[in-house]
């Protein structure tokens, strides 16, 4: 990699090198994707890179076109030491809330690691009843190279599972718009009706 790309990777990586100063060795990267969507379930990705893994290219998953995040996806996978991945249904954002569905969702993430993190990187939140030290970074995504392959990871999750409901029903262009509400979408909704997988609280407005 160029000295740009590398200078850029290590400025995402403080926040890390700080916890491995501490003595901590199993950082986790945890994010989440999904929270806006008017159908399907927000998805969490929980990710230990291990000490001195850079991979370059690794950003915010929305500063990325889809071929690069379908690309670092595999990166990561390849190269990662653990990845653990937990989502909530549209039925449990609908019962408990998008906040609470999205904290469910991560401390799934967090416990199908097959390695446990001794400390945990979040995009903005800090998760209660988790015993394992934490912090919260804004904007961690762009700040932290262990949350940015997190969001990397949910985003190719939900992405890929949402897509697949385009053949499901094809008349909804879940292949497009990914659950989003668009303005082709919520026209569909009007057209078509709510599907299963449509959050209720949502779309009750509409």
């Amino acid at each position: 990699m160029d000295e740009k790309e590398q200078q850029r990777l290590l400025k995402m990586t403080e926040y890390e090198r700080e916890c491995y100063s501490l003595g901590y060795s199993r950082l986790a990267g945890v994010d989440e994707v999904g929270r806006g969507p008017l159908a399907g379930p927000v998805v969490a990705a929980a990710v230990i890179l291990g000490e001195g893994v850079l991979i370059p290219g690794v950003n915010d998953s929305k500063k990325l076109s889809e071929s690069k995040r379908e690309y670092l996806y595999e990166e990561i996978r390849a190269k990662a030491l653990c990845i653990g991945i937990g989502m909530a249904d549209e039925k449990t954002i609908d019962e408990v809330n998008i906040l609470n569905a999205t904290h469910i969702a991560m401390k799934t993430a967090l416990k199908n690691l097959t390695q446990q993190p001794d400390y945990i990187l979040l995009d903005a939140v800090t998760l209660k009843d988790v015993d394992i030290p934490q912090k919260g970074i804004i904007k961690g995504d762009s700040l932290s190279l262990s949350i940015a392959a997190a969001s990397i990871i949910a985003k190719v999750e939900r992405d890929r599972l949402i897509s697949a409901y385009d053949s499901i029903y094809p008349a909804y262009g879940f292949g497009k718009h990914k659950g989003y509400g668009t303005s082709a979408h919520i026209d569909c909704i009007k057209k078509y009706g709510l599907l299963p997988i449509h959050r209720r609280s949502f779309t009750k407005n509409l």
